[in-house]
């Protein structure tokens, strides 16, 4: 039950270590739950109010997103995640943009769902299998689209103002390693002629919300804290006379590059944390 990661330090505080290990399921269930509820019961409401298909798209990414602010504010109120969001108005106004972020934990989709209100957002397909179906099939696109009715509905997305998220890994950095970076990201802004927003998730280890971590575990010395930074843009221009796949594969390389330089530069420099999150 208490199996900490050897990089991880021990447990000074069993009372303090177990109150947050259950206030995190606690959350985790109250996000199961409640995107059944949201996706069965006020979903079909909006969809009644809405003009079409795409007046129904904004206006229930918007009540998702408020809904994810108040679970969030929750979870702040009750110790259990602590932000850090220094661009907050600006990331909350982005308008035809590809963010991508580096995934280290469970909650990196609610966070910044909650910060972009009107961005849609690249899931994968096997998540439409749990109770997140409730949204995930209604709201946003899964990676198992045919490619070009994928790239056709993100670039409608852009060029309508709202933007497209995705988290080029494509699942969680498992601990002690590195996912590929995927070119999916790259294609689309070149496809859709827009540019890219590298964020960087900064922060204390996510120990309890990576991948493959037992569900009853949590951070050992401190609570879990989210550092959102948002990178230098990528404009996709700047590759535009190139060949797409390669100019694909350069942007990639670019947002991973950026990424993991903000990375080395937040591990150097930060002093609030006692252990830092995997990229």
């Amino acid at each position: 039950m208490f199996k900490i990661p050897e990089n991880l330090p021990k447990i000074k505080n069993f009372f303090w270590y177990s109150y947050h290990s259950i206030g995190k399921i606690a959350a985790i269930l109250y996000i199961v739950f409640g995107s059944m509820v949201i996706g069965f019961l006020i979903f079909p409401v909006i969809r009644l109010f809405s003009k079409d298909k795409n007046d129904f798209y904004v206006k229930a990414r918007r009540y998702v997103s408020n809904v994810f602010k108040r679970f969030l504010f929750m979870l702040r109120v009750t110790d259990i995640v602590e932000m850090r969001v220094p661009e907050m108005e600006r990331l909350s106004n982005m308008k035809g943009k590809v963010i991508v972020a580096n995934h280290p934990s469970l909650l990196d989709f609610v966070c910044m769902t909650a910060l972009v209100p009107n961005a849609n957002c690249i899931v994968r397909a096997n998540l439409t299998r749990t109770p997140y179906v409730g949204i995930i099939s209604q709201i946003y696109i899964t990676n198992d689209e045919n490619y070009d009715d994928l790239f056709k509905a993100c670039k409608e997305d852009l060029d309508n103002g709202n933007n497209v998220l995705i988290f080029p890994e494509g699942t969680r950095t498992p601990r002690f390693k590195r996912n590929v970076y995927q070119k999916g990201a790259a294609r689309i802004a070149l496809y859709a002629g827009c540019d890219v927003l590298p964020v960087f998730i900064g922060g204390s280890d996510k120990h309890g919300l990576g991948k493959h971590d037992p569900l009853f575990s949590y951070n050992p010395v401190e609570e879990y804290f989210y550092d959102f930074q948002l990178l230098p843009e990528i404009k996709s221009s700047d590759y535009a006379g190139m060949p797409t796949p390669a100019a694909a594969k350069r942007i990639t390389d670019k947002i991973e590059e950026e990424i993991l330089a903000a990375d080395a530069e937040y591990r150097k420099n930060n002093t609030k944390c006692k252990t830092f999150n995997n990229v």
